[in-house]
């Protein structure tokens, strides 16, 4: 059983099918285009499916997870929403009409109900965190170093942002929206006492022209230009860091960004005490005006090399706690990028604004930008100090903080993170069967929950909308009878294993790519019940079903992450009972990031790990044996 602290926690969850969709997603490779960026005009709009399509789909996707009784009373239920001239037809005209007269039909609905509108704590449930390759700094002038190095490399990510030479990418020779990647830079989460926003400050007059960085818990601006609008130079940057660091020893300052980290209505009435003072609410507004967030980290306690990769990821997620580096943060600013002095790096980003691949992507871009050799040191023009944000601390200020503190140190507490690096193939291998990656990742998914568990669970898998104007994701249901099939079989020696492995991943490939192409049962579905809440008194039976409840619980929240970087990008589980995994397939070894509750006494990050790990190298041994065989 969860404890009550969490059944209490997730009680605030929105419910149905509105749940945060995080990261990248299964898409096939996507070519890049040298060419200045393509008119959004041009892009197509997010379809609205067939109404008797996405029910007979839903339908088929409950088969596998509820029993023949539930099964039998949700087709009642469906005949008399599809009944012609019903609620169904109504409400899919309705939805059409918002089609016609909106540029996306969708993003509206999906940013405010899965993002602005949750009260969930922002760290650990919907902000992903990524790890980069460890850094062997010898001192905190390497921290430095490298911490210059990476700013350069985001503002000449910038440049191409401000100058409209973004490559645009491709999809099957269809270009893809590229309107996340503006919106990543510049912008931060404004709490409010019922619905947050996000504000980006570059759509302006005068865009902003500094960075916030955080030492000690205490933040300072730095201006990354100069006078004449060039960046400043890595060596430039070395010397203002170094006087931030010098500036920033005193130990005693109250972790004022901790107070992002709460529940949103409690960070919203924190928020508003907050900058009712003159100096707090200039030094708050520095922060969510900058062009992005560094974290200079103090060292953590070290660790053995097999659980390096469990605490970096940790880190990323949350900070460790108050007594670390949780108050290292503001955890409404869109990118934060995170240097520790022991060479732990990563980011962790707020993701109302943007989906995964814009992150990647300047992942990729500043980790080969800061592999180049350095350009010739230029002459050292004399830099005013960087200013120090100055807050003033009243003691209800003081009380928030602290409650903040225990929060954060309980939900640190809670979540368990497992960091799987899989050495023994990577997505060359399912290639080299003819099959898909990914497809073949989410069958080892459902096979390690099966024999954990010894039953199926819904499962969630996020795929992008890019190919539509403004399109944000689409959700795949992994679990399909055809999975289950394979996963019952795969322990029974009388059964044709293979046969029922290539049969699943074809079904998820086909499902992946009806997502894809906007003909998703997911997102049609939400769009249904939002014209219901907007359009009728009440809801339609259909999304008051126990079913349509128990589809919408997913034990298993999956992503792909494709970056060239060898990174490992890792989220929180979306509901107490559940996990959730991360991957990064590689051509010869997949990184994974699984994590999960410790109050809940039904799930374990380390077990079903080891259980994803022995299911990878079975269903490996389950192909070779074939292919000796044919």
């Amino acid at each position: 059983m969860c404890s009550w602290f969490f059944l209490v926690l997730f009680s605030f969850t929105r419910t149905g099918l509105v749940k945060p969709c995080r990261l990248l997603s299964p898409l096939p490779v996507v070519q890049i285009s040298e060419r200045p960026l393509v008119h959004q005009e041009s892009l197509l709009k997010l379809p609205v499916p067939p109404l008797q399509q996405t029910c007979v789909r839903y339908l088929a996707s409950l088969e596998p997870l509820i029993s023949e009784e539930e099964m039998t009373h949700t087709h009642k239920l469906m005949d008399e929403f599809l009944r012609p001239g019903g609620v169904g037809e109504r409400l899919q005209k309705s939805l059409e009409r918002r089609a016609r007269k909106t540029e996306n039909w969708l993003t509206d609905w999906w940013m405010q109900s899965s993002y602005l509108d949750s009260r969930m704590p922002v760290a650990m449930y919907t902000s992903p965190g990524v790890v980069l390759p460890k850094m062997h700094l010898q001192d905190r002038q390497g921290q430095m170093r490298f911490a210059a190095k990476l700013i350069a490399g985001v503002l000449d990510f910038k440049s191409m942002i401000d100058s409209d030479t973004l490559p645009v990418e491709y999809l099957g020779g269809k270009p893809l929206c590229m309107d996340q990647y503006y919106r990543v830079l510049s912008s931060c989460r404004i709490p409010g006492p019922k619905r947050d926003t996000v504000v980006n400050y570059a759509i302006g007059k005068t865009p902003p022209t500094h960075i916030t960085v955080v030492h000690n818990f205490q933040f300072f601006v730095l201006d990354v230009y100069n006078s004449d609008g060039s960046p400043l130079t890595v060596d430039q940057l070395y010397v203002q860091l170094e006087k931030i660091w010098n500036s920033s020893l005193q130990t005693n300052k109250e972790p004022v960004g901790i107070l992002t980290s709460n529940h949103r209505n409690t960070w919203g009435k924190a928020y508003n005490n907050l900058i009712k003072d003159k100096t707090n609410k200039e030094s708050v507004r520095a922060i969510q005006k900058s062009i992005f967030t560094v974290c200079l980290d103090a060292p953590k306690p070290r660790v053995s090399d097999e659980m390096y990769f469990n605490k970096v990821a940790a880190q990323m997620l949350h900070g460790g706690g108050s007594r670390w580096n949780s108050g290292n943060r503001w955890f409404d600013k869109t990118l934060q990028f995170i240097i520790g002095e022991d060479g732990s790096c990563g980011l962790t980003y707020e993701h109302a604004p943007a989906e995964g691949p814009p992150i990647v992507f300047l992942v990729d871009h500043v980790v080969d930008y800061m592999k180049r050799s350095e350009m010739v040191r230029t002459p050292m023009i004399p830099l005013s100090m960087p200013q120090k944000l100055r807050f003033n601390i009243t003691p209800e200020i003081k009380k928030d903080i602290e409650k903040a503190k225990q929060n954060m140190n309980i939900m640190v507490h809670d979540l368990d993170v497992r960091v799987l690096n899989f050495t023994h193939y990577g997505r060359k291998f399912p290639k080299s069967h003819k099959m898909s990656p990914d497809a073949f990742i989410q069958m080892a998914f459902q096979l390690a929950y099966y024999r954990m568990y010894q039953t199926c669970c819904p499962t969630y898998e996020s795929t992008s909308l890019r190919m539509f104007k403004l399109g944000r994701t689409e959700a795949i249901r992994s679990t399909t009878t055809e999975s289950l099939q394979f996963t019952k079989a795969m322990d029974d020696p009388s059964k044709h294993k293979a046969a029922l492995l290539e049969k699943a991943i074809k079904v998820h490939r086909k499902h992946t790519h009806m997502a894809i192409h906007g003909q998703g049962i997911e997102r049609h579905m939400l769009g249904l019940k939002m014209i219901a809440i907007e359009d009728l008194t009440s809801l339609p039976e259909i999304f008051m079903d126990t079913s349509f409840a128990v589809a919408s619980h997913f034990n298993l929240y999956t992503s792909q992450v494709g970056s060239k970087t060898d990174c490992v990008m890792c989220l929180g589980p979306m509901v107490p009972d559940g996990y959730g995994i991360c991957y990064n397939p590689m051509d010869d070894h997949i990184n994974f990031a699984v994590t999960a509750f410790n109050s809940c006494e039904e799930t374990n990050a380390t077990k079903l790990s080891q259980f994803l790990e022995d299911s990878l190298l079975d269903m490996k041994t389950l192909l070779e044996q074939v292919s000796k065989t044919q």
